[in-house]
C-alpha cells in the first residue's frame, strides 16, 4: 500500500498538479520566515525555503509512514526576486520590468519521510513575456488574478496571454517541478498510477 502523502502548501495550483498525476495529498500550510539572506541567489533561496517548509510541517505530523512534499517557487530578474505584489502599483511595476524580457523561474522541491531527512532538487525554467502596455497591465490587475502570484502573473491563467515562450518545464513555472518531484518520490517507492506496474 502506498504511503500517505502530505503537501506542505495551501496552494491549489500545487494540489492540481498532484491530482493530474493521480496523487492525493493532505495539505498543511507551513509557517516560516521567508526573509532572503544577504547575497543569497534565487536558486539557493528557493531550495532553503522548500526545505524550511518541509521541516516546519514535519514537526506537526505524527504519522511516520507519511511522505512529505514541500516546494518553493521564485521569479528572478537581474538577480532580484519578484515576490507577490503588495498592491496595483507594485504589480504594474513588476509587469513593466518583465515586459518584453526573459526571466527565470526557480522551483525547488523537497521530499522525505516524516521524521527523517529531506532530499531537495531545483529546476529552472526560462520565460519570455511579450511587450505589454500599461493599460494591459492595469486591466490584468483588475481581473484579480495577479494579486497573490509571484511576479504578478499566472502562466496557468489569464497571464498566459503575456507569455511568448518558455524554455524548460511548464509545471516548474506553475509552482511544482513534477519531474524532479517524481524522482524524489520514487526513492520512497511512490510512483504515479500511470507508471505503476
Amino acid at each position: 500500500m502506498a504511503p500517505p502523502l502530505i503537501l506542505a502548501s495551501s496552494s491549489p495550483r500545487r494540489r492540481d498538479l498532484l491530482s493530474q498525476l493521480g496523487l492525493v495529498a493532505e495539505s498543511i500550510a507551513p509557517a516560516i520566515d521567508e526573509l532572503r539572506l544577504p547575497r543569497e541567489t534565487p536558486g539557493r533561496y528557493a531550495r532553503r525555503m522548500a526545505l524550511s517548509k518541509a521541516r516546519a510541517v514535519d514537526s506537526r505530523v505524527s504519522d511516520q509512514t507519511a511522505i512529505l512534499i514541500a516546494a518553493d517557487t521564485v521569479i528572478a530578474l537581474d538577480g532580484d526576486i519578484l515576490g507577490k505584489p503588495r498592491d496595483e502599483s507594485d504589480a504594474v511595476r513588476m509587469l513593466s520590468r518583465l515586459s518584453g524580457r526573459e526571466h527565470s523561474v526557480f522551483s525547488a522541491v523537497a521530499v522525505g519521510r516524516v521524521g527523517g531527512s529531506f532530499a531537495c532538487k531545483l529546476a529552472e525554467t526560462r520565460v519570455w513575456l511579450r511587450a505589454t502596455t500599461r493599460s494591459e497591465r492595469e486591466a490584468y490587475w483588475a481581473t484579480g488574478e495577479p494579486g497573490d502570484k509571484a511576479g504578478g502573473y499566472a502562466i496557468q491563467g489569464l497571464g498566459a496571454a503575456f507569455v511568448e515562450r518558455i524554455e524548460g518545464n511548464y509545471p516548474t513555472v506553475v509552482g511544482l517541478p513534477l519531474f524532479e518531484m517524481l524522482m524524489l518520490l520514487a526513492a520512497h517507492g511512490v510512483t504515479v498510477p500511470a507508471a505503476a506496474d
